[in-house]
Parts: C-alpha cells; sequence; structure tokens
C-alpha cells in the first residue's frame, strides 16, 4: 500500500474509528488498540480496498474487532468503565438535563442487540447512508432500514422505561 493512501486514510477517518471503538468498548486503551489493529490490517489489505469505500471498510473492521473483544472471556470478566459522558460532545446551549438524555440515549444504543446497535452507530454515529451500510455490514438496503427502525424502537421503548419522553 502506499504510504500517502494510508496517511491520508489515517488523517481523514483515525478519529472515527477510536470514537467508534471507544463507544462499543467504553475504554480508551483498548479502542486505541482496536484502532491500532484496524489500521495495521488496512496498511496489509487495504490495497484490495476500493478507495470510495475505505470510510465503509474501517468501521465495518472496528465493529468487527470491537465485536471480537466482546465475545472473549477476557472482556466479560473486566468491569468497563461505565462514563459516556465523554462521547457527548458538549454544546453551549447544553444544559445539565440535556447532557443526561443524550447520555441515556447513548446508553440505550449501547444496550441494543449487536444487529441493531451496529446499524444505528453507523447511521447516526457515522452519518453512511443505508445504501452504505447495507453494503459495509453484506446485507439489503431493506434489512438495513428495519434494522434502523426497529432499532429506534427498542432505544425509545427503553427510554420511556427510564422516564425520558424523547
Amino acid at each position: 500500500m502506499e504510504e500517502s493512501r494510508f496517511d491520508a486514510a489515517w488523517r481523514r477517518y483515525g478519529d472515527d474509528v477510536l470514537r467508534l471503538a471507544y463507544f462499543y468498548l467504553g475504554n480508551r486503551e483498548q479502542a486505541e488498540d482496536v484502532t491500532q489493529d484496524v489500521f495495521v490490517r488496512f496498511l496489509t489489505k487495504g490495497e484490495d480496498v476500493d478507495p470510495e469505500k475505505e470510510k465503509a471498510w474501517l468501521m465495518v473492521s472496528t465493529v468487527n474487532r470491537c465485536r471480537d473483544i466482546w465475545r472473549s472471556s477476557w472482556f466479560r470478566r473486566v468491569l468497563k468503565d461505565d462514563t459516556v459522558l465523554s462521547l457527548i460532545p458538549a454544546q453551549e446551549d447544553d444544559g445539565l438535563e440535556r447532557r443526561e438524555e443524550k447520555e441515556a440515549v447513548l446508553r440505550a444504543v449501547h444496550r441494543l442487540p449487536p444487529d441493531f446497535r451496529d446499524v444505528v452507530l453507523l447511521f447516526y454515529y457515522q452519518e453512511m447512508t443505508l445504501e452504505a451500510i447495507a453494503e459495509a455490514l453484506s446485507i439489503s438496503k431493506g434489512t438495513a432500514a428495519s434494522r434502523l427502525a426497529r432499532g429506534r424502537d427498542k432505544v425509545k421503548k427503553m427510554l420511556r422505561e427510564e422516564g425520558y419522553d424523547g
């Protein structure tokens, strides 16, 4: 792989990969390890990746690597950092109540089953289109749309149960 292509991908998507991994794992060090793993894999296999699909490839690779960690018995024994406020960009007009609502949404998304969580994260958090998500996850656009709608419904239900009207 050309060094300039790797460097460009790192500059363009490195923060996105790190944030996505951190959201999944809730641990900065593990998220950094995943980011490194994903970019090492991109360095070795990136020549086979269509340049127009680099972001999708990197996001799906990140999700897959995080899933591997989630499934590992080691991760299940480790107490994860429960703080998700650092994931939420601070807004000047956000009061404490609004920040708490955002945190509740992130916690609800985090509790979704993986198939729903992946689509919701890629759509809202990474701003990918349904077409790009479908292609990246090797599912149909209809399946992606269905998982997104069902994931949204599950998040709304969880929020209502926690007392948020949203």
